[in-house]
């Protein structure tokens, strides 16, 4: 066994440093969500995630856990945007690549990325792949935005635009439990 050189205990204590702040930021976005969702604004505080370049809004009481994509095992002869089961605590949860489901180009997995799992509420053992948590959005603060497409899927419930002009789709995972493509994972 080599010796730990000085080089070597910075970069681990830097990664160490990381990961506490990951821990830290999980912890509090984690008690943000549970206060919001006993709380009585429940329908205007949602959880905003990033699916490649997309913005969506998640519903606190369809959204379970957020947890490191870590290993995903593929599952055969499923469709391309079924990435395969993630064992969340003794569960296995299928991981949907949501962005490819779509019809777009995958979403590229990189330490930004986490599995959004759907509540036990839903009773679906299924995850969404995010490209990143941006943490909770207040609807309230957002305009509403007609929407102008019609091949929106039902499982949008609604568009908005923030202060920033920037778009945001409201995902109903509820919705999207029933849709018969989501649940038709064999290629």
């Amino acid at each position: 066994m080599e010796p730990v050189t000085a080089l070597d205990k910075s970069g681990e204590d830097k990664r160490g440093e990381r990961r506490e702040r990951l821990r830290d930021f999980q912890s509090q976005l984690l008690e943000r969500m549970q206060i919001a969702r006993t709380s009585d604004v429940i329908s205007s505080n949602q959880l905003g995630v990033m699916i490649g370049q997309t913005r969506y809004l998640l519903n606190l009481r369809d959204a379970g856990e957020i947890v490191s994509v870590g290993h995903i095992s593929p599952v055969p002869l499923t469709r391309d945007w079924y990435l395969g089961l993630l064992n969340l605590r003794g569960n296995l949860i299928g991981v949907v690549d949501m962005q490819n489901f779509r019809g777009q180009p995958k979403v590229e997995i990189d330490s930004d990325c986490r599995v959004v799992a759907f509540s036990s509420g839903l009773a679906f053992n299924a995850g969404l792949l995010v490209s990143k948590v941006l943490g909770l959005r207040n609807v309230a603060e957002m305009e509403v935005q007609q929407n102008s497409s019609d091949n929106q899927s039902a499982w949008i419930k609604q568009n908005y635009v923030d202060n920033n002009n920037q778009i945001w789709h409201e995902l109903s995972l509820a919705t999207l439990i029933q849709d018969g493509d989501f649940l038709h994972i064999g290629s």
